[in-house]
């Protein structure tokens, strides 16, 4: 399927939820013609070391989301939350006249993750701290899952301020082991 790429340097994960400010008038037509649809678009991280002109500036991998929530902000801008869906693998980039890009977007298998929630305290624990802290982070989310380990692992990965290329290291895994072992030797 082909989406709409929106490009940023966070990133959002299947479950991760996001509030963004649309100004730029490609990302509000993006969101008007995902909204009219019932449909989404991919937020994907951007690549310091691509190139615009042939669009490797946008890292491979990405999460397919769609609109929750929109209001008008007190700045006039569009403001709009977004919930992950799932991981897909973009290619064959395009831009469109007005600058917005296009990708061929195939789903991608979601990550095998046997590990007990046991193995990811404290993990889960900071994780919590960080919901109780930071209104902006947990007024996002209905439910906080700290007892769902992949749950846990992809709210950290989001989080984590761990440059756009290690994150994509992450992301191209087919196992959650080695996420793991990371976020356990950074919070111990």
């Amino acid at each position: 399927m082909t989406f709409p790429l929106f490009p940023l340097s966070a990133h959002i994960l299947p479950e991760g939820r996001m509030a963004l400010r649309i100004f730029e008038p490609r990302y509000t037509r993006m969101v008007k013609e995902a909204c009219s649809k019932d449909a989404g678009f991919v937020i994907c991280m951007l690549n310091s070391k691509g190139s615009k002109e042939n669009n490797t500036h946008i890292f491979p991998t990405g999460t397919y989301c769609k609109v929750i929530d929109f209001d008008i902000l007190d700045d006039g801008l569009l403001g709009i939350t977004v919930e992950g869906v799932r991981c897909v693998s973009i290619s064959n980039i395009s831009t469109e006249d007005d600058g917005l890009r296009l990708g061929d977007c195939e789903e991608l298998e979601a990550w095998t993750c046997n590990v007990d929630i046991d193995e990811l305290s404290p993990m889960n624990e900071r994780l919590g701290e960080i919901f109780d802290t930071f209104d902006e982070v947990s007024s996002l989310y209905e439910h906080v899952k700290l007892d769902e380990p992949l749950w846990v692992i992809n709210r950290w990965l989001e989080l984590l301020p761990v440059d756009a290329e290690q994150k994509q290291h992450f992301l191209a895994q087919k196992d959650c082991r080695q996420i793991v072992d990371y976020l356990s030797e950074l919070i111990e």
